[in-house]
């Protein structure tokens, strides 16, 4: 577990310093949004175009992630339908409760708990694929689709399905999945200015964040507290209780189960702040559950360690 709280604690100290350019009057609102802009525009589709060319894809249709999908699924839809009839909200903010509830932080806090946990780190790729090819262009493509509408932008047929193509996480994640089914190797003079890029994304994400925990209202304050919470128990809780369920439905077990639950018990990714900030649509929401469920994880991801982490 050690190598696990050294992640957290990476994660954690580098939010420090954004809270504290922040206090020293260093950054203020408009560069928070510059930088989660720049991370979203710029690193993030660096970083999964390198990523996604990369990886191996065999494991996209084993068992395990279709236990992992499956859960996704059924923790998201319990978080859209509360976001739509308990909190009242709109399309967007059904889209990043969605998020915060189901899409997990595999990458920089998933990868030290796989090999702290899992033993293995091979574990995160399956489910670092599914979001960035899957999920995360379809949430987008909603985005950018109820942007448009909200700009009073009128979309044909034609743009509505070239919509999701014209965002560049999107295009980053087409582009390194063409080159991967192709057999493309990219030579190294272009990959490298692409990995250095691509290696700004998640620190500007958490330096991003921990700006918004010094400039805005802190987490724990605020009207949106209820929902905050209610992703904050579904993220932690509840989806690893419904990918146990499904799993076992599913006759996995020992290692198998044990990893498609440690996978669900991941706190919410950071780029849902990100994102939720581009997007105009319940950042603080987004924020606190990032912050609250990275925090609450820790308690989890032990608990199912000792209940399952010996089998």
């Amino acid at each position: 577990m050690a190598g696990a709280l050294g992640g957290i604690s990476t994660i954690w100290i580098v939010i420090g310093v954004g809270w504290l350019i922040a206090h020293l009057g260093m950054v203020n609102t408009p560069g928070r949004r510059l930088m989660s802009m720049l991370a979203f525009s710029v690193g993030s589709p660096a970083l999964l175009f390198a990523m996604v060319s990369r990886a191996s894809l065999d494991h996209l249709f084993s068992a395990t992630v279709i236990v992992s999908a499956l859960a996704i699924v059924v923790t998201g839809g319990v978080a859209i339908v509360l976001a739509r009839f308990v909190f009242r909200g709109g399309v967007g903010d059904g889209v990043i409760t969605f998020m915060a509830s189901a899409y997990t932080n595999a990458a920089n806090f998933g990868l030290p708990v796989a090999i702290a946990l899992l033993g293995d780190a091979t574990w995160m790729a399956p489910i670092l694929l599914m979001q960035v090819a899957f999920l995360m262009p379809v949430c987008l493509a909603i985005l950018d689709s109820q942007a448009a509408r909200a700009s009073g932008t009128k979309l044909s047929v034609g743009r509505y399905l070239v919509l999701p193509f014209r965002n560049p996480i999107t295009i980053g994640i087409l582009l390194g999945l063409a080159c991967n089914l192709a057999g493309v190797q990219l030579p190294d003079w272009v990959m490298r200015p692409v990995d250095m890029i691509g290696d700004i994304s998640v620190p500007l994400m958490l330096l991003a964040f921990g700006v918004s925990l010094r400039l805005d209202p802190l987490p724990g304050r605020g009207e949106h507290q209820a929902q905050t919470w209610t992703v904050v128990a579904l993220k932690t809780l509840g989806h690893p209780l419904v990918a146990w369920g499904i799993g076992t439905a599913f006759g996995l077990s020992g290692p198998e189960l044990y990893a498609v639950v440690v996978l669900g018990a991941l706190p919410a990714a950071q780029n849902v702040h990100v994102i939720a900030t581009r997007y105009h649509q319940s950042e603080l929401v987004a924020r606190d559950a990032v912050f609250w469920s990275t925090i609450a994880s820790v308690g989890t991801l032990l608990g199912i360690a000792a209940l399952l982490g010996g089998h």
